[in-house]
Parts: structure tokens; C-alpha cells; sequence
């Protein structure tokens, strides 16, 4: 089951993934994206098999973001892979059929392509600035986000097409006062980092907030 709130780490002046990981974890979160930049490989899985033991602990789901061999040597649950990361159809290749592939999407013909792949669930955004990624996206807002709705939509009326849309997640700068409004867009959950990042004790306000019932649904 791909988790409607996904809590994706970073490292700040006084935290560490791993910090990260564990108070993610003890306020209830299911799905932990480990996204470690900056580092060597062998620290990458260093800090990846620690985490995997937290998980375990707490009955939540691993993903590890870009980097394939951490993600199979440390037996993540899957693995997030951005616009210029390896191709899903090699990662499943060499993670397996039974691992999840998540990939970054922004535009419908994204969005598109992914669906094309197999991908198991999709990240569309940047929702709106965000301090935690560079090279970002054209930002899509609340607006964007609708009109990929009912570009899919549409799409999925055309009896010729065989569409099988996978969970679409938000990301992106994504703040409390957002999630209800985005919520209303189709989308089946979100992604944060810094949000949590700097009070975790918001994962069960987010987790109501993500529940509310929705406008519409893919």
C-alpha cells in the first residue's frame, strides 16, 4: 500500500536522517523516504541500514531516493527516483518485482510517461518553492494540480487508452494550512520534509487533514 503521508528527511543544524528517521517514526508515520545528497555511497548505505532497523521497529515503509544499490543493500521497501535518475524499467530490473518505484513527475506528459513505466506511485510537483531541493520544477500550485486532474481525467474517458493511474502524491513546500485545499485536487496524498522536519508533532493533524474527504479522485 502506498502510504498517503510520506515524510521525506533532511539534515538540519541539530538533526540527522537519522534523527530524522527515528522521530518520524515514534509520531506515527509509515512511509520514511531517505533522501541523503552530498555523501559517498558507503555513508549513503551506512545511514540507510540504521534507518531500515527503525523502520522494522515501527512497521514502516523504507524508500530510499536516487540511489538503487543503497536501496538493495540495505533491503529498502523501494526506491524514489527523479527526472534524470536511472530508468524505472533497469531500477526494477535491479530491485525486483516486488520493490516499489516511485518517480518525480511536473507535467501531465510526465505524469504520462511514468503511468507508461509502471511506475507504482507518483511525486508531482514542486507544489511551491522549497528550500530542501535545487534545480526545481516550474512550480505548480493549487491551480496546476487541478488542471493535471482533469488532464487525466480526460484521458481516462478515452475508451482506447488502458489506463491504470497509480497514487499521486504532492510535493513540495507543502505547509498545514495547504494540505486540505490540495486534498480537493484529486491527488491521493502528500509529501513534506520540512514541515515535520520542524514539529513533528503535526503528523497526526496532517494525518486528519489527509482523511477529510475529497472533491474528487483518479
Amino acid at each position: 500500500m502506498i502510504e498517503k503521508l510520506q515524510y521525506i528527511t533532511q539534515e538540519t543544524e541539530t538533526l540527522t536522517h537519522i534523527d530524522c528517521v527515528r522521530e518520524a517514526c515514534i509520531s506515527g508515520v509509515k512511509w520514511i523516504q531517505l533522501r541523503v545528497k552530498e555523501k559517498s555511497t558507503d555513508d549513503y548505505l551506512k545511514i540507510a541500514k540504521e534507518a531500515r532497523i527503525i523502520c522494522d521497529l515501527y512497521d514502516a515503509k523504507l524508500i530510499i531516493n536516487d540511489n538503487v544499490e543503497v536501496a538493495v543493500q540495505s533491503g529498502a521497501d523501494g526506491i524514489h527516483l527523479g527526472k534524470t535518475d536511472i530508468d524505472p524499467h533497469e531500477a526494477r530490473k535491479i530491485i525486483g518485482t516486488d520493490k516499489i518505484i516511485g518517480g518525480t513527475a511536473n507535467t501531465i506528459e510526465d505524469v504520462q510517461n511514468l503511468i507508461n513505466m509502471g511506475i507504482d506511485y507518483i511525486g508531482l510537483g514542486p507544489f511551491q518553492y522549497t528550500e530542501t531541493k535545487k534545480n526545481l520544477s516550474p512550480f505548480l500550485g493549487v491551480e496546476g494540480y487541478y488542471k493535471i486532474s482533469q488532464q487525466l481525467f480526460d484521458l481516462l474517458k478515452d475508451s482506447k487508452l488502458n489506463y491504470k493511474v497509480p497514487p499521486i502524491i504532492a510535493i513540495g513546500g507543502i505547509e498545514m494550512d495547504d494540505v486540505s485545499e490540495l486534498m480537493k485536487t484529486g491527488i491521493n496524498g502528500i509529501a513534506v520534509s520540512g514541515l515535520l522536519t520542524n514539529n513533528f508533532e503535526l503528523v497526526e493533524e496532517l494525518n486528519k487533514k489527509i482523511e477529510a474527504k475529497m472533491e474528487l479522485s483518479f
